[in-house]
């Protein structure tokens, strides 16, 4: 019998993944889905399984905190047009989908994101003609939703309208699909995703090194061998990742699958997500350990995206301080190891 993605409270608790009726409220709420590679992959003999925890409802979810915002990174508020984010000068977000192949429950779009009808004709073309007519607009980021659960002839379509924008230089895709669905990576979605004179880079969201299973890790591989450029973004969660080791070894399995790791993303203020918020001090502490004990390749930006729409900031431990006045002023640097040494400031020349 072929295992069909969960969707309902029903089907969690047929699966031995729920037993509470009340999750009905729940996904009610919002939305709930685990393909069958994630559903094969949760212990349903650990009450503290990482990978149901990331993806299971729980009643927690309905405790909602007065910090909380149903647009925690403000996206409405630099959206000129249905579809478009334009925060940054020189790229925009178009989000041609609102559904997923997965629902996170730390989802900061949990407001917007479920089973929909992608981004409709008319509103595609007003967002495309955004693009077009904004020559300082040099990265378009696909993002959603996942793009990656659209068909290949939907997103080639998408590609080849970006590819005949002069100004638009890279192509970046926002993806969770080769870890939920590995086996919708195809030679034809591969052919889709790339666009001749365009730099593609594709960004895996990944938080825990067992979501790297071998059907994940082939995909990944294909898409690495096609020429697509691997980023890795993670989430930083309370009980998944917020252990050195667990963060440690998914940073080694990315580099390992040919993932640079390129966001520590600190938790959104997303509602009914407090239960799986680390803080900021456990979030620097962390990439204090990564730091000199685990590879260069491994440390990826801790970043916090501003509320209120205001953007991300690097907000990972700092190594250097100014110390002394005068002549006597320094700078003083901290080792990996904690140790902290003098050295001088610019000398001016005459």
């Amino acid at each position: 019998m072929r295992v069909k993605t969960l969707h309902t409270p029903a089907q969690l608790r047929d699966a031995g993944l729920a037993s509470r009726a009340e999750l009905e409220t729940v996904a009610a709420r919002y939305a709930v889905a685990i393909p069958p590679a994630l559903t094969a992959l949760i212990d349903r003999n650990d009450p503290h399984d990482p990978i149901a925890r990331q993806f299971v409802p729980d009643m927690a979810e309905l405790d909602r905190r007065p910090e909380e915002s149903d647009d925690p990174i403000g996206d409405e508020a630099h959206s000129p047009v249905e579809g478009i984010v334009h925060r940054y000068p020189d790229r925009v977000l178009l989000k041609l989908t609102h559904v997923c192949a997965v629902y996170c429950r730390f989802c900061f779009r949990r407001e917007t994101v479920g089973p929909d009808k992608p981004l409709s004709g008319e509103s595609l073309a007003r967002a495309l003609d955004f693009i077009r007519n904004d020559p300082n607009i040099w990265e378009v980021i696909l993002t959603g939703g996942d793009p990656l659960v659209l068909s290949a002839r939907r997103l080639r379509a998408v590609m080849q309208e970006l590819r005949t924008m002069e100004h638009v230089r890279v192509v970046r895709i926002h993806t969770r699909v080769p870890i939920a669905a590995p086996e919708r990576i195809t030679a034809d979605l591969l052919r889709a995703m790339k666009a001749s004179g365009r730099a593609t880079y594709v960004a895996l969201h990944v938080n825990h090194a067992r979501e790297l299973t071998r059907e994940a890790r082939a995909a990944i591989a294909r898409m690495a061998d096609a020429g697509l450029v691997l980023l890795g973004q993670s989430v930083l969660i309370a009980g998944v990742n917020d252990t050195e080791a667990a963060l440690g070894e998914l940073m080694r399995a990315l580099v390992e699958c040919r993932i640079k790791p390129y966001y520590l993303h600190h938790g959104d203020l997303a509602p009914g997500t407090s239960h799986l918020r680390s803080d900021i001090a456990t979030g620097q502490a962390l990439m204090r350990r990564l730091r000199g004990r685990w590879s260069g390749l491994c440390q990826p930006a801790y970043v916090l995206d501003i509320p209120g729409g205001h953007g991300k900031s690097p907000i990972g431990p700092n190594y250097i301080a100014r110390a002394g006045e005068n002549g006597a002023a320094h700078y003083v640097v901290e080792d990996y190891q904690g140790c902290r040494h003098r050295y001088p400031p610019a000398s001016r020349s005459d």
